[in-house]
This record gives C-alpha cells, sequence and structure tokens, in this order.
C-alpha cells in the first residue's frame, strides 16, 4: 500500500511540474500541490493556479502556465485579501483557499463559434499613420481572439491545441476563467512599485485586484488622487505627439479606429488629469516587461471588467 502512495504521489507531482507543451487538458486539471513553490518555468501546476485566482478576483494577466511576475504579484494579491502571511509564494495555506474555486476543470473542450473568430484584421502596420487610414484595428488571427477570450496567452493556446487552425466548427482546449465581476467600485488604488490596480467596494472589501503597467520615470502616471470622469468602450485613439509622445515620424495628430489592437485596446477609462486614463492593450503578455506613456494599462478583458464596476467620481489614487 505505501509503495502505490508513493507511486501515485510521484505522479501526481510529474504532472504538476512537466513543461505543458507535452501535457493534455486532463493532466492540468489533475495538477496538484505537493509542497514547496511554484516550479520554474512553465508547469500544469502554474497553469491552474493562474485560473484559480483568475476565478477568486485576483487576475493573473495572461494564463501562460509559467511562474514569472503576474503570477507571483497576484498570489500576493490574495494573500492580502485573504488575511494569509504575504511573501508571494505558493503554500498549503494558498493551495487550500484557492481549491475553493476548483468546482469546476480549470480547462476544458469549447466549439468555435461564429462570433469567437468574427472581425479578423489583416496583419496590421505598426506605422499609426498607416492604422490611422483602417476602419478597424482587430485581431489578427483567430488564435489571437480566442486566446483573448479565454484570457491566455496565443502560444499556450497553440502548445494545447497542436496541428489546430481555429476555424469555425472545430473543439479546441481553452481555460474555464471567471464570469465578469458586477461589483460597483467605490475606490481604486494602483500601486506603482508592485504594478497592481486594487479596486475596493464601500465597504473596504476588496472587489478585484489585476496586473499593469505605469509610467517611467520619462514619462511618468499621476501622483496622489483623481478620479474616474467617463469611459467608452471600443474607442478611437488621438494621437498628439505635442501633447504625448512621437511614434516613428508621425508629427501631426492623428485618430486610429477603435479594436483590440489600438493602442488603448478595447476600452478607455478617462482620468480627471488631462490626458490620462486607465486603457486596455495590444500586448496583454507584455504588461511587465513595458512601461506605459503614462496611463495605466490593462488587458482587455480585465479592463472591459473594471470599466463595467466603476462610474464617474469613482476616486483613483496613486501610491509611490
Amino acid at each position: 500500500m505505501k509503495r502505490l502512495q508513493a507511486i501515485f504521489a510521484a505522479l501526481a507531482l510529474t504532472l504538476s511540474t512537466a513543461p505543458l507543451q507535452a501535457l493534455e487538458r486532463d493532466a492540468i486539471n489533475a495538477a496538484g500541490y505537493d509542497g514547496g513553490e511554484l516550479p520554474e518555468g512553465q508547469s500544469a501546476l502554474a497553469a491552474k493556479i493562474q485560473v484559480l485566482l483568475d476565478r477568486a478576483g485576483i487576475s493573473p494577466g495572461v494564463i501562460d502556465g509559467y511562474k514569472g511576475g503576474m503570477t507571483a504579484t497576484a498570489i500576493r494579491a490574495f494573500e492580502r485579501r485573504e488575511g494569509l502571511p504575504v511573501d508571494g509564494a505558493l503554500d498549503a495555506r494558498v493551495w487550500d483557499a484557492l481549491s475553493r474555486h476548483a468546482t469546476s476543470p480549470v480547462f476544458a473542450s469549447h466549439r468555435i463559434r461564429p462570433d469567437d473568430i468574427a472581425r479578423i484584421s489583416a496583419n496590421l502596420p505598426d506605422d499609426y499613420a498607416e492604422l490611422a487610414r483602417m476602419d478597424w484595428l482587430g485581431f489578427t488571427s483567430a488564435a489571437e481572439a480566442l486566446a483573448e477570450r479565454f484570457h491566455m496567452d496565443v502560444d499556450f493556446l497553440a502548445a494545447l491545441n497542436p496541428g489546430i487552425a481555429f476555424t469555425e466548427g472545430q473543439t479546441i482546449t481553452v481555460a474555464q476563467p471567471a464570469a465578469d465581476l458586477s461589483t460597483d467600485v467605490a475606490r481604486i488604488t494602483v500601486d506603482k512599485q508592485s504594478q497592481r490596480l486594487t479596486a475596493f467596494d464601500d465597504t473596504g472589501a476588496v472587489v478585484a485586484s489585476y496586473p499593469v503597467s505605469v509610467g517611467s520615470t520619462q514619462t511618468p502616471s499621476p501622483s496622489g488622487v483623481v478620479e474616474v470622469r467617463a469611459k467608452a468602450v471600443e474607442p478611437g485613439y488621438t494621437y498628439n505627439p505635442d501633447v504625448n509622445f512621437q511614434q516613428g515620424d508621425n508629427a501631426e495628430k492623428l485618430t486610429l479606429p477603435p479594436g483590440p489592437n489600438s493602442p488603448v485596446g478595447l476600452v478607455w477609462i478617462d482620468l480627471s488629469k488631462p490626458t490620462y486614463g486607465i486603457h486596455g492593450t495590444p500586448d496583454p503578455a507584455e504588461l511587465f516587461s513595458e512601461a506605459s506613456h503614462g496611463c495605466v494599462r490593462m488587458t482587455n478583458w480585465d479592463a472591459l471588467e473594471l470599466a463595467r464596476m466603476v462610474r464617474a467620481g469613482t476616486k483613483v489614487a496613486f501610491l509611490p
């Protein structure tokens, strides 16, 4: 009996730490915690933890199965909300608390529908002047559209579905994140050091926490307290090099069309400090590797969720 238990324990550890490209959906769903921190690199356990954090309202950013900065800050935010010791590392208490959200498989099958892959754009040029001549800055592939819908990294989606062309009617494996939150948000904090945005209700309880990009030393984000003025879904983007920054050789003001690959993604939350806002991004996997031009940049899905919960007058405090 002890030998069988040892074999099963070794198998569970192997499923948790094996590279994801060698795993199937059922192996990721079966991943368990047997002590220690998350494995280095990409693992089934990290993928499972990321989905559970998403379900808990603590966004890990893109679900990619990698141990990294966004996952560590998400664990830290989860620990803080749950009243656990805050160190950003997976342990038995974090695992037990996250397990409340494991009531259904974290990865499942999805049959691709027409609306999943609608409004795909051709390859988008980098030059803003060329983008300004277009009508819609859509996803450039069905894989990109599906990855965003299920909060996933495009390469991760492809690795879990080898040989799939992502066309209508095909059945694929995707993450199963939470449904969008709908609680009213009374105030927001943006922590520049941890690169997390936290939303609170009117009792002071944490509604949600999201990874963000903030400004650099050259183009800093605001300081102090501002407030939400308005919000817009699928906004156009006004490029004005005299006010913000210059892109390439474009020295004139331009208006870019809306779309998920707009410089501000799918949503703009306007702040009371002129020219600054909270918005989406065309590059969700790069949130922690690139600074913004001063605004607060989020994944499109997180920004859309937040926009539904804030209103004009919601306070936004920028923490140093």
